[in-house]
């Protein structure tokens, strides 16, 4: 139990620093202002706030990136996304989950974070850009995001066009059963790095078991991380590289962790950009 533990602070400690030492949120990007524009989307009671980025080319049904950002997180990380996606034609949507964060603009109030909650936010995100238009949606999540979007496409399936898992932390729901084993175990509100957590969140993936259903998306996947992350393990991403269709590519970074360096991040894009194309 006692190695349980510590795999788990280790978990959170480098998903931490994955959010806020990367080139994910602290690249400068050359994108004018004019490209870019705030968004807010509803979802129920819910009020999703995000940046729009409009590609110099654009058409009305451009075809667009969805981009979720992992936990802790925020819109910044998208915002690096922008130039690549620029040459490529592509809008962006960059956001932030509700309850998501302790920085987040549509609600910081992370008692309430849920992963079923944030794939309703990308349900919801994908429905109204498919009502301007937009029929080429890609989704793209780094980490919780990851999940988050794999869960998404497996819900979607033919709504989304490809899927981009960066470091996908498919492996939430198993650390956390480690952590408390039965639902009586869990705390009404668990502290993680000044980021508190409600009982709500651990019951709903107690039972949560990703590798079972994200294959049920049967679009073009491209999954990259680095062979050293000590959080999300290889084995799983393997796993999933072949419960989805043939073709799917793993592109292993060698010696990148859960968190890309800024060369690392570039070798991702480039990943990308042969992805897309």
């Amino acid at each position: 139990m006692r190695t349980r533990l510590l795999l788990l602070a280790l978990l959170i400690t480098t998903i931490m620093a994955a959010q806020t030492g990367t080139p994910a949120s602290n690249a400068q990007t050359g994108t004018p202002a004019s490209n870019v524009k705030e968004l807010w989307i509803e979802n129920g009671v819910r009020r999703i706030y995000g940046e729009l980025f409009t590609p110099d080319q654009a058409k009305p049904d451009s075809p667009i990136a969805i981009i979720a950002h992992g936990f802790n997180g925020s819109v910044d990380y998208g915002r690096n996304y922008f130039d690549t996606m620029n040459r490529m034609g592509y809008a962006c949507y960059t956001f932030d989950f509700p309850c998501g964060s302790v920085r987040s603009r549509s609600d910081n109030n992370t008692m309430n974070m849920s992963i079923l909650d944030e794939v309703s936010d990308v349900k919801a995100i994908v429905s109204y850009f498919r009502s301007k238009g937009h029929r080429h949606i890609v989704l793209i999540g780094e980490s919780q995001g990851g999940l988050v979007s794999a869960l998404t496409a497996a819900a979607l399936k033919d709504q989304v066009s490809q899927l981009v898992l960066v470091y996908p932390a498919l492996c939430i729901p198993d650390n956390w059963r480690q952590r408390y084993p039965q639902l009586s175990d869990i705390q009404e509100v668990t502290e993680l790095w000044n980021v508190k957590m409600g009982r709500r969140f651990f019951e709903e993936i107690h039972d949560m078991r990703p590798l079972e259903v994200i294959g049920q998306y049967r679009g073009p996947v491209l999954i990259v991380q680095g062979d050293a992350d000590r959080v999300v393990s290889m084995d799983d991403s393997r796993r999933a590289q072949q419960l989805y269709r043939p073709g799917t590519r793993l592109h292993v970074i060698p010696g990148a962790g859960h968190g890309f360096k800024p060369q690392e991040f570039q070798e991702e894009m480039q990943q990308l950009e042969q992805f897309l194309k």
